[in-house]
């Protein structure tokens, strides 16, 4: 969650630090730091807020360095004060850590040292890393070898020593680190993000790892304290990709580039839609037959797109599939068999609850797969079969491509599997080729945007809103309710539509909108049904349909259109109006889309 940067190599510091930080604002934070070693000595800065708060200090110190740590940090111990900021010291300014994570017994070793007459400035569970590494001497890497030992819970750490202007010592327990190799110049960071302005190669450090990195070396130990060797990935990521370009927020890029994101990631998982089969990535033919069932697990959004894929693979692969949230499948001890394939859905390949879902089935003896949007991620490194999607960087913390592009790696895996087991279904044949379509249906659904603003306009002032949607597009209600409370702070709801008389409908007036999915198709006259019962208590409805259907046109305030598509695409396509809704509501009522309040982009630790 919160965003570490540490840099050593012949540019001055301070200035890639901060510039690196700077692609770390999306994950979620309320104040940043810096420590660089200035003189024979460390100096801290650190400043509540923005990060532009701490820019604005760290220019007007006017440092002159080659190492530096830099951190933004979304609080957990603590209140969100300059105090609790990070980099911590020692209280004689002998070592700087930045942190990720928690450190579940801070309390008693916070009590040994205070024992012994060390005070401390902060109220975080982090500052007492820095305190216990001083207690070692001033050799860090020996430190961090004996305190590792004493600490439980997660966490992912970069240190910096008084005594040794040249080297940054990083460790991990759960949340990611990743060395960015540069010439004769290297990086730490939290995010792969991060990294990329310099260089597109980097480690990622294993649970347990310790890296001692200089300018010119990057030397990596394992738990057990043996030198080891891993591997360097490749960032597919130009770093243009984590700009902006022109656009108001990330946001609004990221829904802008759907079309290709989705392309490159059909290319990549269907090379031949003809015949489609995912026997390049491992899972041929002989393979999915193997297993007799599907878990999927993931949380928040990729949880949506899991529900989505169960009726791909259900109702065209025809496999039993379940669909658990990762944070609730690794407590209830569910009951796994080797023939299961378990598939970790998670953008950022580092989200913690999904992880563990992971390896709970992996120690259950069951098959790994996941679909992952970064290279080299933990969730690709664990898994025994990788569905990467080609969403590119996303930096905005409500996701968008990386939705639609899991949607789609779902997608391909389901029409992969009904080819394997040789099943037909009615009315998606030669489905696969018209998914070469989609990016073409994107584009069409991105101009829909001044009918998508004529609704956001109405439900500016609301102050909740019901989603309804049946069959495959239920979970895109639950989705664009979700996209709503993220970023506009208006309370929002999914559910079935069936379900609407199960609960919901007694909150229905004429203040409380509407928003119902009723595109053509197999389910279109269920949902006016349940239309007309909305209606029927006065509550407005906006419905993304069918604009030529003169009853629904009646039905509704307004109507979005919704072109007529085979089932399984139209949660793809309908993401889209989704988004935009979101936005334009979020745009006008002023919030910070990109950086929606209490919200981080990766949930890293428990």
């Amino acid at each position: 969650m919160c965003g570490i940067v540490g840099y050593v190599g012949p540019r001055q510091a301070v200035p890639v630090v901060l510039e690196a930080l700077r692609y770390l604002e999306y994950r979620g934070y309320d104040s940043a730091g810096l420590a660089v070693h200035q003189a024979s000595a460390l100096e801290v800065l650190r400043a509540p807020g923005k990060l532009i708060n701490l820019v604005e200090k760290a220019y007007a110190a006017g440092f002159q360095t080659h190492l530096a740590l830099g951190h933004t940090r979304w609080a957990t111990h603590g209140a969100p004060t300059e105090r609790n900021a990070h980099p911590h010291t020692d209280g004689d300014n002998r070592v700087a850590v930045v942190h990720n994570g928690i450190i579940e017994n801070f309390r008693e070793l916070r009590q040994e040292l205070e024992t012994t007459g060390v005070r401390f400035s902060s109220d975080t569970d982090s500052e007492v890393i820095a305190h216990m590494l001083a207690t070692h001497g001033a050799d860090l890497e020996s430190a961090v070898l004996a305190l590792r030992p004493r600490l439980r819970g997660q966490y992912a750490v970069a240190a910096i020593s008084r005594s040794d202007p040249h080297t940054i010592v990083a460790f991990r327990n759960g949340p990611p680190l990743v060395i960015g190799m540069g010439e004769a110049e290297n990086l730490v960071a939290s995010d792969p993000a991060a990294v990329v302005a310099l260089t597109r190669h980097c480690i990622h450090l294993e649970d347990g790892d310790m890296a001692v990195v200089t300018a010119g070396s990057v030397r990596v130990l394992d738990a057990a304290g043996r030198r080891v060797a891993r591997p360097v990935s490749h960032l597919d990521w130009e770093p243009g990709e984590v700009e902006r370009g022109g656009f108001r927020h990330f946001m609004l890029k990221e829904i802008h580039e759907q079309p290709t994101a989705v392309a490159e990631t059909l290319h990549a998982l269907l090379p031949n839609p003809a015949a489609p089969s995912l026997q390049h990535l491992g899972l041929g033919a002989e393979t999915l037959q193997r297993f007799h069932e599907v878990r999927l697990v993931a949380c928040g959004t990729s949880w949506h797109a899991a529900l989505v894929g169960k009726f791909y693979l259900e109702r065209l692969a025809q496999v039993r599939c379940e669909v658990d949230y990762a944070s609730e499948f690794r407590y209830r001890e569910p009951l796994l068999e080797p023939q299961a394939l378990v598939i970790g859905i998670t953008q950022s390949g580092e989200t913690a609850d999904t992880l563990a879902a992971m390896q709970l089935a992996h120690t259950a003896g069951c098959k790994l797969a996941t679909i992952c949007n970064v290279r080299g991620a933990h969730a690709e490194r664990l898994a025994d079969f990788r569905l990467s999607t080609h969403a590119g960087p996303e930096i905005g913390v409500a996701s968008t491509k990386a939705f639609t592009t899991q949607l789609v790696a779902l997608l391909a895996l389901a029409l992969a599997w009904r080819a394997a087991r040789q099943r037909t279904t009615f009315g998606v044949d030669g489905l696969a080729d018209r998914a070469g379509g989609l990016p073409y249906d994107l584009e069409a659904a991105l101009q829909l945007a001044p009918q998508v603003a004529a609704v956001a306009a109405e439900l500016e002032h609301a102050s909740n809103a019901l989603y309804l949607g049946r069959g495959v597009l239920y979970p895109l209600a639950l989705e664009g309710a979700l996209k709503l409370k993220e970023i506009s702070y208006l309370h929002a709801e999914g559910y079935p539509a069936g379900e609407m008389k199960h609960g919901p409908i007694a909150l229905l007036d004429e203040s409380f909108p509407v928003i119902a999915l009723c595109p053509p198709g197999e389910l279109e006259q269920k949902l006016r049904s349940n239309i007309e019962e909305v209606r029927a208590r006065r509550a407005p409805v906006y419905v993304l349909g069918d604009a030529e259907n003169a009853q629904l046109v009646s039905l509704a305030r307004q109507v979005i259109p919704s072109p007529s598509l085979p089932w399984p695409l139209q949660p793809i396509v309908a993401a889209v109006p989704l988004q935009l809704l979101a936005y334009e509501v979020a745009v006008r009522r002023g919030c910070d889309v990109d950086q929606p309040r209490n919200l981080a982009k990766s949930v890293t630790v428990e």
